[in-house]
């Protein structure tokens, strides 16, 4: 497939897909032309959904973004963006501590993929503090998660952790 630069991977486990999720899918998506939002089967990190149902909510809190297309893949990153023709990664940064992590993904997948950029995005202070673990604790343990996931989410981990 011919590369092209104006289409960007988005990759990770999205175990669930939260509101910082979608700010920095909703930030790429004014950048580049498509971006795919690549949720990874990552059978080895237990998650808490299965594949199917990662995408599925990832493709209701994100209808909204036309340009936007969720998609599972369960092989090499690199391997998938040039599956996809893609010439970028998009990585998301909360803070300080993802960058060393972040750093270390970027400079191997730069040494498997040399034409292949990574773009670090900085989500809304708003979101910048919620991950998908977060998320997941405080609704294992009752707590209120509405305001960091969509409804359909919120639901899906009631439904799955319970009330």
């Amino acid at each position: 497939m011919a590369i092209a630069p104006h289409i960007a991977v988005y990759p990770g486990t999205f175990d669930p897909i939260t509101h910082g999720h979608t700010d920095l899918v909703s930030r790429a998506a004014r950048v580049f032309e498509r971006v795919v939002v690549a949720i990874a089967d990552s059978p080895q990190k237990a998650p808490l959904f299965g594949l199917e149902e990662r995408i599925e909510l990832a493709r209701g809190e994100l209808a909204t973004l036309p340009n936007v297309e969720v998609a599972g893949f369960d092989n090499l990153l690199m391997d998938y963006v040039r599956s996809r023709g893609a010439r970028v990664i998009v990585r998301g940064l909360r803070a300080v501590s993802d960058f060393e992590y972040e750093f270390q993904l970027a400079s191997m997948n730069r040494h498997l993929a040399a034409e292949v950029e990574t773009l670090f995005l900085t989500p809304d202070e708003d979101y910048s503090f919620i991950s998908s673990s977060l998320v997941k604790e405080i609704a294992r343990l009752g707590g209120d998660v509405s305001e960091f996931v969509g409804d359909a989410v919120e639901a899906a981990l009631k439904q799955r952790l319970g009330d």
